[in-house]
C-alpha cells in the first residue's frame, strides 16, 4: 500500500465521521409559520371575548334577586325571581317610575327590597286622605288605583335631598317602604340596580 492509497483511506474515514457526528451547520432552520400563529391567536381572543361578555351579562344585566312578599303585586308576583340591571345606574341616575332593588338603610345583612321610585331628589312627598301628592300634585301613576291606608312619615311633607329617593310598593296596602322608618328615604349608594325582567314559574316578562 503506497502513500496515495493511505491518504485516500484517511479522507474516507473523515467523511464518515463527519456525517455520523451530525455536525451539519448547513441544516435548514425551522421556518416560523405566521398563519398558524394568527389562527391560534384569533381563537384565544374569541374565547376571552366570550368569557368577558358572559361575565358582563351575568354581573351587569342578569344579577338575580328573589322577590319576597306581596308589596309589588300585581307587577311582580310573590316568591318570584327578578333580574337586575346593575350597569344602568353607573352611567345614569335612577328615575321616577323605575322599579329598583336596594338594601334598606344600607344594611348588608338584610335581603334586597324591591320597590318603585315615586319621587326623586328635590321632590316633595305628601300622603293625605289616602292619596299621594308629589310636588303638590296628586298622582296614582305608579301604584294601583287603591287608597293608601297609612301615610306614615309622609303625613307631613317630606323634601328629598340630593341622592335621595322615595319608594312605594305597587301594592301599598301590604308594603314596607319609604313611609316607614325601617326603610326611609333610599340613598343612591343603597341601590343595587334597576329591576327589568321577571324570570320564574310565577311570572315571566319585562317589568314596567
Amino acid at each position: 500500500m503506497n502513500i496515495r492509497e493511505l491518504r485516500k483511506i484517511q479522507q474516507n474515514i473523515k467523511k464518515k465521521l463527519w456525517f455520523k457526528s451530525g455536525l451539519n451547520f448547513r441544516r435548514k432552520r425551522r421556518r416560523f409559520d405566521g398563519d398558524v400563529f394568527k389562527y391560534y391567536s384569533i381563537f384565544v381572543l374569541q374565547i376571552v371575548a366570550v368569557i368577558v361578555l358572559a361575565w358582563f351579562i351575568t354581573e351587569s344585566l342578569g344579577y338575580r334577586v328573589p322577590n319576597q312578599g306581596e308589596s309589588m303585586i300585581t307587577t311582580i308576583p310573590d316568591e318570584s325571581t327578578v333580574w337586575v340591571n346593575r350597569f344602568k345606574y353607573k352611567i345614569s341616575d335612577p328615575e321616577v317610575g323605575d322599579v329598583i332593588a336596594f338594601l334598606p338603610n344600607g344594611s348588608t345583612s338584610a335581603s334586597y327590597s324591591i320597590k318603585r321610585i315615586v319621587a326623586a331628589s328635590g321632590d316633595t312627598v305628601l300622603i293625605e286622605n289616602g292619596k299621594l301628592y308629589i310636588n303638590g300634585e296628586k298622582t296614582n301613576l305608579f301604584i294601583n288605583d287603591t287608597s293608601i291606608p297609612e301615610a306614615g312619615r309622609a303625613t307631613s311633607e317630606i323634601t328629598l335631598k340630593d341622592g335621595e329617593y322615595f319608594v312605594l310598593g305597587d301594592n301599598p296596602e301590604n308594603s314596607e317602604d319609604s313611609r316607614y322608618e325601617s326603610v326611609g328615604n333610599v340613598q343612591d349608594n343603597q341601590i343595587l340596580g334597576k329591576v327589568w325582567f321577571i324570570c320564574s314559574f310565577k311570572g315571566f316578562g319585562f317589568v314596567h
